[in-house]
């Protein structure tokens, strides 16, 4: 990741207007500061406690600031090369939000309305989908337990956290998830995964997309309890549910394989609760 002094100075060095570039310019140590204060309190978990009135740039109003370096310094030729790589950083084009949609806008993480000196910082523009961008607004953590989780920052993929329950109701079996933490996980990292989760409406977006996983697998479920009833349907769910966890242990698809796979009563097809077009959201 590039450094907060590199992407700022591509974002303002081809400021036409002199005397703004001049202004901007003469700014840069204090967004060098802001990018600083804001590792410094990433390192120390405590975003939550960064006051917006150090974030300030001298001299310039914050709308102004934020417009001149953010707005228009993304499309200058620096600008839109910064903007680039950032964008094309998560994997498959994929939300490191909610894991779910395609990424289509830069997201603040400090909102830029509160720390407008933290506007060009790598560190603090995150690609997102959206939805998720459109959720967030500008919120700002106050406390350690509300503070979303950062995908730069917050390595919790290497770990399996996602889970979720098959419910059987009037012929139908729908897919509940939620978070499972670790052992390893401490309460402070429990209630942030848990409010990330509870934000983003996670345990919905995940149920959808079940259906999807296992509509797509429907016929191959019907042949194998054909071939040989629950025992060859639990068999094929459970490598289904292997392939996607080698690649992710949170994988939406792999638990939900996983799950059905762990459900008597969905493997043997009873009282016609076999049917994946019944898995609903909750």
């Amino acid at each position: 990741m590039r450094k907060a002094s590199d992407s700022y100075q591509a974002c303002v060095a081809r400021t036409k207007a002199e005397e703004r570039r001049d202004r901007l310019l003469n700014a840069a140590n204090a967004v060098q500061q802001a990018g600083q204060a804001l590792r410094e309190a990433a390192a120390a978990r405590n975003l939550h406690d960064l006051d917006p009135k150090g974030f300030k740039v001298p001299e310039i109003a914050d709308d102004d600031f934020v417009d001149w370096a953010y707005e228009n310094g993304m499309q200058t030729v620096g600008g839109r090369v910064i903007r680039d790589e950032l964008m094309a950083a998560p994997l498959n084009e994929r939300c490191p939000l909610c894991r779910q949609g395609t990424v289509r806008q830069l997201d603040h993480f400090m909102p830029k309305s509160h720390f407008p000196a933290l506007c060009v910082d790598p560190l603090n523009l995150v690609p997102v989908c959206e939805r998720c961008n459109l959720i967030k607004g500008n919120k700002r953590p106050d406390r350690a337990e509300n503070t979303l989780l950062h995908p730069y920052l917050d390595r919790v993929s290497h770990e399996g956290w996602l889970d979720a329950r098959s419910i059987h109701d009037s012929g139908t079996v729908r897919l509940r998830f939620f978070v499972s933490p670790p052992a390893s996980w401490d309460a402070t990292l429990i209630a942030r995964v848990k409010n990330h989760f509870r934000l983003f409406e996670l345990g919905k977006r995940y149920a959808i997309e079940a259906n999807r996983a296992i509509s797509d697998v429907t016929y191959s479920v019907e042949r194998q309890r054909k071939r040989g009833g629950a025992r060859m349907v639990r068999f094929y769910l459970e490598d289904e549910a292997e392939s996607r966890f080698a690649v992710d242990l949170n994988s939406c698809e792999g638990i939900t394989y996983r799950t059905l796979a762990a459900d008597d009563l969905y493997c043997e097809g009873s009282s016609g609760q076999d049917s994946p077009s019944s898995v609903s959201s909750l």
